[in-house]
């Protein structure tokens, strides 16, 4: 989805990952910015705070009409609905990343 967002072109593709697999865990409750995935990625989990916001913000986008085909793609169960799933209560959200 952050491939049809302007705003999203000047971070880093690896930051972006980072920042969207900790949104992940934090929204399916799996756990937190682990130091292996620090090490690995480069990154820590306060590097990521700021992203993880605006990506879980981006799900809140209600899909514009001519760009909504990456939406409509992962809706489907092929791809386990994840353009379905709902976003975190920015206040939760908040909570759990300063908390751990």
């Amino acid at each position: 989805m952050t491939l049809q967002e302007y705003d999203y072109a000047r971070e880093s593709p690896s930051k972006l990952a980072a920042s969207c697999l900790l949104l992940a865990l934090t929204m399916k409750n799996l756990g937190g910015w682990t130091p292996t995935l620090q090490y690995y990625s480069g990154y820590s989990a306060q590097d990521l705070h700021p992203l993880v916001k605006r990506l879980n913000f981006l799900l809140t986008y209600q899909p514009r009409d001519k760009l909504n085909a990456v939406r409509s793609k992962y809706s489907h169960r092929v791809f386990f609905e994840v353009a379905k799933v709902t976003p975190m209560d920015m206040l939760k959200l908040e909570e759990t990343l300063t908390s751990s």
